[in-house]
């Protein structure tokens, strides 16, 4: 599969790139062409699909269980006008249908995400490899390209080993824009980049009400930014270096740039009841005073909030160990009140870890033919996946934008060739 010749060098299409956007463009293009096909998958790093065998822990959340365009559409705070389209012509449910196909069931967990049944992204994997190899593609690893360019009739790619190849058409799928090379190449065609700005992430706070909290979470929480007037529900991780989580991590995706904007200095307000109302609480509260006033008030925790931040929820609230719900002031029910649907806390940094690796930015949506993934600059100049200035929020969308993009763009060079 992997080839060293370069006696050679003329290919029908060229594929920069060897994550998921570009893979399943170049196996698409594979199987939907009328004759052989000469293609080659360029990777620069020591392997391909790498951001596949990481995501989800290992277990790769190939996608998500939603099967309307235009609703799976509005989880990409960047991207929401382009794919419904798209998305319409590859969508989850074609992906599933593509899979089963290839004998890998996938099972839904409960907030949507689907996973292969063997939790192991190594199963997708061994796929993706699998049909490369039957369709005959081409791969290269640490192969770096420095240079795209056109001579009026091809493409010529020159590597940074001083060889140089020729292909009819390039995709460029080289991931996010965080690091230069695929936005450079798209710029010496011509095309706009918007600028790379790191999503999904999670907040740093210090705080003492979540000091050795780490590893609690609550189911529903609500997570505001008061001074974006923005907020978004899902569990709520507390974590050693502060909070995260579906709820935290897509309010990060929808506000990305306006966060790196204020260096990642701002406040965020965490509601651990999820919706529930102060009149809500508050009845709630009465009847507990009602029913079980001897009881004390650290000890007995609501709401579905484990016991030991609840405790520290009472703490804030100036309510000690010894009282009793029968003898809460107004005073300490109000605070309680607070801290339970509004807990404030000064967020000083994101954090560094494994859901890092989504950016916002890349090459401009309005510059790219959506129905083919062709350049609207230079003819047979194809981009997929995060390059483009699409991202989604955490669930899987991120992948099936990478799969629908790499589908799309695989069908068009198979038509055309």
């Amino acid at each position: 599969m992997n080839s060293d010749s370069d006696t050679d060098s003329n290919f029908d299409l060229v594929v920069i790139g060897g994550g998921a956007a570009g893979f399943f463009a170049a196996i698409t293009c594979t199987e939907l062409s009328e004759k052989p096909r000469r293609i080659l998958i360029l990777e620069k790093g020591s392997d391909v699909l790498q951001k596949v065998k990481i995501s989800g822990g290992g277990r790769c959340n190939v996608t998500h269980d939603c099967h309307d365009p235009r609703e799976f559409a509005k989880n990409y705070p960047r991207g929401q006008k382009a794919l419904p389209g798209p998305l319409h012509r590859w969508n989850a449910g074609d992906m599933i249908d593509w899979l089963e196909q290839r004998g890998i069931e996938l099972k839904t967990e409960a907030d949507g995400r689907m996973f292969p049944i063997t939790d192991s992204s190594q199963t997708i994997i061994d796929c993706f490899l699998g049909e490369a190899r039957m369709h005959n593609i081409e791969i290269r690893c640490r192969t770096e390209v420095s240079e795209v360019t056109h001579d009026g009739s091809r493409f010529k790619i020159a590597l940074k080993s001083d060889v140089t190849l020729a292909s009819k058409n390039v995709l460029i799928a080289t991931g996010g824009v965080r690091t230069p090379s695929g936005g450079n190449f798209a710029k010496s065609f011509g095309h706009s980049v918007e600028p790379a700005a790191p999503s999904l992430f999670t907040f740093k706070i210090r705080d003492p009400r979540l000091d050795g909290l780490a590893g609690i979470s609550v189911p529903v929480g609500v997570a505001r930014i008061p001074d974006l007037k923005l907020e978004n529900s899902g569990p709520i991780l507390i974590t050693h270096w502060g909070l995260s989580g579906p709820g935290i991590l897509k309010l990060s995706s929808k506000v990305a740039r306006d966060l790196q904007s204020r260096n990642y200095q701002f406040r965020v307000q965490i509601s651990w009841t999820g919706n529930q109302s102060r009149a809500e609480i508050s009845d709630t509260f009465s009847a507990i005073r009602d029913s079980s006033g001897r009881q004390q008030i650290q000890s007995h925790s609501q709401f579905s909030i484990p016991g030991r931040l609840w405790k520290r929820l009472c703490e804030a609230a100036q309510i000690d160990a010894s009282t009793k719900w029968g003898n809460v002031t107004k005073s300490q029910t109000a605070a309680l009140i607070d801290q339970l649907i509004s807990s404030e806390f000064q967020v000083d940094g994101k954090s560094m870890n494994k859901d890092e690796f989504v950016t916002c930015g890349g090459i401009t949506v309005k510059e790219v033919d959506f129905k083919t993934m062709q350049s609207r600059l230079q003819l047979g100049l194809y981009f997929a996946g995060e390059v483009l200035d699409i991202d989604g929020v955490t669930g899987g969308f991120n992948f099936q934008s990478a799969w629908t993009t790499g589908r799309i763009c695989g069908e068009s060079v198979a038509v055309k060739l």
